[in-house]
């Protein structure tokens, strides 16, 4: 039986992902260039003043997307701490709109890539991002009464926590590689592999009576797990959404322990990650965008004012970044990741408790 056109389409738009992913930047700077509100002197050199961020946002996107956290986890501390060494100190409302713009971009880049690779699991993402979305949303509407600094230093606590529990994680449940199934894999999965009709990009999966998966990805490597473990990961991930909604990042950073603590292999929860902290980014920016107009001593954010020759590099290079975190993920010993998402989120709770102190 042939497949259905919607799975054809899904099919054709993974193969090339990444020419529509790349598409979206390119479309976005040349609508900058010739319609965004631009100051009236602005000429050949205001466009290329911040060219320099390029690399430190291609890095980072590449870092964080690579762990599976939010990328405001380390631009806001970018910005705070290193931006004003290179040039100026911005507006705390100047520095959430880049973060956002560009995290927007950098984040949709990787979900699909990771979809494409084959390491999301799209079931467990659903229930994530369900459960998370009222905790979203709260932690957003309580951001505009609760002051900075104590948001930014509980944390710091709970990212010194989260390192701590990621040096723990018990990593004996990692990948184990399958001869000889990459080309039948990359076919979309033959008899004897397991074979989702429904599945996204070109991983084989199956599951159980019991609830036990077993996925393929797309360089034939095999992951077995569970879906259980789901009050772990919900407490986890409802933490993590209020911090999500405060200040822009968290949930990835507290959720994916959850996943590893119940026992998801890392890649798939880093893959399975995106696509939570992407679509829970997207919710808290709008409350954050529209809900000043709506909440007595809210903000607002004008468009107008956004620093349009920052994002139409900060934008690309997070797209890159994006595209490119899969394969340095899976290039990566899982106890390499474990060690560097610890190490990252230690260094971001010290950014983060100087920053509660004023620093």
């Amino acid at each position: 039986m042939s497949p259905k056109p919607t799975t054809r389409l899904q099919k054709a738009f993974l193969k090339y992902q990444h020419v529509f992913v790349f598409l979206a930047p390119a479309l976005f700077v040349l609508v900058v260039l010739t319609a965004a509100p631009t100051p009236a002197d602005a000429g050949f050199s205001y466009w290329l003043e911040y060219w320099w961020l390029f690399p430190f946002f291609l890095l980072g996107a590449t870092t964080v997307n690579t762990a599976g956290i939010s990328g405001s986890a380390l631009f806001v501390p970018f910005f705070i701490f290193i931006f004003p060494l290179l040039a100026h100190p911005l507006e705390p409302e100047t520095l959430v709109k880049v973060g956002l713009i560009s995290e927007s971009f950098g984040l949709s880049s990787s979900t699909f890539a990771f979809i494409q690779y084959g390491l999301v699991d799209r079931r467990l993402a659903l229930t994530l991002v369900g459960g998370s979305v009222p905790f979203v949303v709260g932690g957003a509407v309580l951001s505009f009464f609760i002051p900075e600094a104590v948001f930014h230093a509980a944390l710091g606590v709970a990212l010194l926590a989260a390192a701590y529990l990621m040096k723990k994680a018990d990593m004996s449940h990692e990948t184990s590689t399958e001869s000889g199934v990459q080309e039948a894999v990359a076919d979309g999965g033959i008899e004897e592999l397991p074979d989702d009709a429904g599945k996204l990009g070109p991983a084989g999966v199956e599951a159980d009576e019991d609830g036990q998966v077993t996925r393929v990805d797309r360089e034939g490597d095999t992951y077995q797990y569970s879906w259980s473990g789901y009050l772990e990961r919900f407490l986890n991930y409802s933490v993590g959404g209020t911090f999500q909604g405060l200040a822009g990042f968290g949930i990835g950073e507290l959720g994916i322990i959850s996943q590893l603590r119940t026992e998801v292999p890392t890649r798939v929860a880093i893959g399975t990650n995106h696509i939570v902290v992407a679509s829970t980014a997207i919710i808290a920016s709008v409350v954050h965008v529209f809900g000043g107009s709506f909440i007595p001593g809210g903000h607002a954010m004008s468009i107008a004012s956004t620093p349009w020759n920052m994002v139409v590099f900060t934008v690309p290079a997070t797209v890159t970044g994006g595209q490119i975190a899969p394969y340095v993920s899976n290039a990566l010993n899982t106890e390499t990741i474990q060690t560097g998402i610890a190490g990252l989120f230690t260094v971001i709770s010290i950014a983060l408790f100087l920053m509660a102190s004023g620093f």
